[in-house]
């Protein structure tokens, strides 16, 4: 049995033509800080929503779509202007010890330790890694600092730890799937997860990962955003209930942020994020 009052808030990022209509299926705000320069408009939806207090808005260093945490002097000047509710502190891919000097260095040279820049944001803290023992130290180093940690849908590491149980699924969304629910279920066993700590998952490989931790009561996993319900609609597919997808559209959101959407896209849109809040169990 799942705890009924156990909430997963969803965010998916959509393109600039159906920010506002977004907020009809989004808990909160997901945005992209590399796209604030090339789309005023962009920006400009993301500082109303602020302003107005009209949901929080989670501010995200886009390291997937660059490869790289954005540049931290000009990321700094965006926190600034927006004043985001939460930020994602520079983080480095697949790498423990380098993700921890980029929270130190980022705390030394861009907050004074005693507040969050950006007038009292929470910061999340990204988990980085290439093997057990490195994701545990980066954990535990983030679930004492941030505020906020967050875990990806696509270590490496879960390529060695998923499993595979079907045919009809891409093996590596397979791997991927499982091996985040196990980390999760590991650290658990082990008394590593820290239940005082929020948790937020970034992105998603098979959106019927979700439904694991809300049946297995994982109360503090508060948030996640994934595009995957948007792009999938964008390309004319539609998730088989609560089993989503057996694939993954490669193209990513930020490919598609100057898109149109259509009306039959948009129909798409409001079933798929409809069946993602079913596999929250929504």
């Amino acid at each position: 049995m799942y705890n009924s009052i156990m909430v997963i808030e969803v965010s998916h990022e959509s393109p600039i033509s159906i920010l506002e209509e977004s907020l009809t299926y989004n808990d909160y705000a997901y945005a992209l800080v590399h796209l604030f320069e090339s789309h005023p408009g962009y920006f400009n939806f993301y500082k109303e929503l602020v302003d107005n207090k009209t949901c929080p808005v989670l501010l995200d260093n886009s390291i997937f779509e660059l490869g790289k945490s954005f540049e931290p002097k000009e990321y700094v000047r965006w926190i600034e202007r927006l004043k985001p509710n939460y930020y994602i502190v520079p983080d480095v891919l697949e790498s423990s010890q380098d993700t921890i000097s980029a929270w130190d260095n980022w705390m030394t040279h861009w907050t004074d330790n005693t507040s969050a820049l950006g007038e009292g944001a929470l910061k999340i803290g990204v988990v980085q890694g290439k093997n057990w023992n490195d994701l545990v130290e980066c954990y535990r180093f983030m679930s004492s600092q941030a505020d906020y940690v967050a875990i990806s849908f696509d270590y490496s590491y879960y390529e060695h730890t998923g499993e595979v149980t079907t045919s009809s699924a891409g093996k590596k969304l397979q791997l991927w799937c499982s091996g985040r629910q196990r980390f999760i279920h590991q650290l658990i066993d082990e008394g590593i997860w820290r239940w005082d700590k929020p948790h937020h998952l970034l992105g998603c490989s098979l959106a019927r990962e979700f439904s694991y931790y809300v049946d297995n009561n994982i109360y503090n996993i508060k948030s996640v955003d994934t595009s995957n319900p948007i792009v999938a609609s964008i390309k004319n597919y539609r998730y088989n209930d609560v089993f989503g997808l057996d694939h993954k559209p490669k193209t990513m959101l930020a490919d598609l942020i100057e898109h149109e959407v259509s009306d039959k896209e948009f129909e798409n849109i409001l079933y798929n994020t409809k069946m993602f809040k079913k596999i929250l169990k929504r």
